[in-house]
């Protein structure tokens, strides 16, 4: 509701987002919650490094702050985009508006 009027898929695992990109699908932007019950978003990214690298720059994280030394290391590791918890409504939809415009003027192919 709160990224209306685009296109939104929600899941409530990572492991179906990457069933769905496995089966073609591609987003302009992926929001992931760093700490997930079953695939964290840490292992998440590694799938895509994996098999999908041109969707890396289509993730936003998502964190409450609390983290491990590990999640702190990996944050700090990748160029993406995180969004701190706990965010408003407007903060979420401009931070995701902004990423898509951003997304739109990179040249085909070049990563985030």
């Amino acid at each position: 509701r709160l990224l209306k009027p685009h296109d939104v898929t929600v899941l409530t695992d990572a492991r179906q987002a990457l069933q769905l990109i496995d089966g073609g699908m591609a987003f302009d932007a992926i929001l992931c919650d760093v700490m997930l019950p079953v695939m964290t978003g840490i292992e998440f990214h590694r799938a895509l490094a994996d098999r999908h690298p041109d969707q890396l720059g289509a993730v936003i994280y998502l964190t409450g702050g609390a983290f491990t030394t590990d999640t702190a290391a990996f944050l700090d590791s990748i160029p993406n985009v995180r969004i701190e918890k706990p965010f408003d409504a407007a903060k979420l939809r401009a931070r995701v508006e902004a990423h898509l415009a951003e997304r739109a003027t990179r040249p085909p192919g070049e990563p985030a």
